[in-house]
């Protein structure tokens, strides 16, 4: 079964989506499961996770019931607020419905500390006592208070989203490359390959581009700890489904089948438990 492991959905309100700017045109609009349907299924991708975009309880009552009415979302990363002193009572509520895997929080846009912060790390504690991943979206000089993180907490599932979105360039950043390896030895860290397009310079890229940077990730995580994710309808800023697709599937292509598989959905099935 193929499975891509991240992808959004939304209902575009610019008062609240105010991350989309003037750049992003062709993310103003509505992008919703009868819209990805149909490009799932001309891929031959059997289903997906849904993973937040906005930083609501709403936001993850809205992709559940889009999981609910659709059966190709095969489980859902939503938002919850870590630091509510009330969260045991909103995992205890959200986790009545099997389809909620997971929860995340746009780490990216808070402070490189952020997940050193007691009350966050007192969020995080209780995940695991409700069988939830969580997913890390941050920048490489988040790195490194991600690994204290995630070194505290051996027992709780996490998964890098987009390789911590470095700057693709010919040359691989030292400290990228030497983080991603030392948040690696942690056997309790998944690693998505996604989001990457959008790190590129520009829309010319070529396959080649990414290639050193998935060959990090793959010598670091292994074969057993790396998901298939196309970050749609963000991945539209710089490419299409096809080719970001196509990017994950031609690097894995001298693999075994067995590999191939596991990255391209068996993974994604036993990390999120779909």
């Amino acid at each position: 079964m193929i499975i891509d492991s991240h992808q959004h959905f939304w209902k575009y309100r610019p008062e609240r989506d105010v991350w989309i700017d003037e750049t992003m045109g062709v993310l103003k609009r509505d992008f919703l499961p009868k819209d990805l349907a149909s490009v799932l299924e001309g891929q031959g991708i059997d289903g997906c996770v849904a993973v937040q975009a906005d930083q609501s309880e709403q936001e993850t009552e809205f992709l559940l019931q889009c999981a609910e009415e659709y059966t190709f979302i095969k489980g859902v990363v939503g938002w919850v607020d870590l630091c509510d002193t009330n969260l045991e009572e909103r995992l205890s509520y959200f986790t009545k419905n099997p389809l909620l895997k997971g929860f995340r929080h746009i780490a990216q846009a808070e402070e490189d500390d952020y997940f050193l912060r007691e009350k966050v790390q007192r969020g995080i504690a209780m995940l695991s006592k409700y069988q939830l991943t969580f997913d890390l979206l941050i920048y490489p000089q988040q790195l490194p208070s991600a690994i204290v993180l995630v070194k505290k907490f051996p027992k709780q599932k996490f998964v890098l989203d987009h390789i911590a979105k470095p700057a693709i360039r010919s040359e691989i950043p030292e400290f990228w490359r030497s983080q991603i390896q030392q948040l690696a030895k942690n056997k309790n860290v998944f690693c998505k390959l996604s989001g990457m397009v959008t790190e590129a310079p520009t829309q010319g890229f070529k396959n080649e581009d990414f290639t050193p940077y998935m060959e990090h990730v793959f010598h670091c995580f292994g074969p057993e700890r790396i998901l298939f994710g196309s970050d749609w309808p963000v991945c539209l800023l710089a490419s299409d489904y096809k080719k970001v697709f196509g990017l994950v599937q031609n690097f894995i292509s001298s693999f075994d089948k067995r590999t191939q598989a596991g990255i391209l959905g068996e993974n994604a099935i036993a990390f999120y438990n779909l």
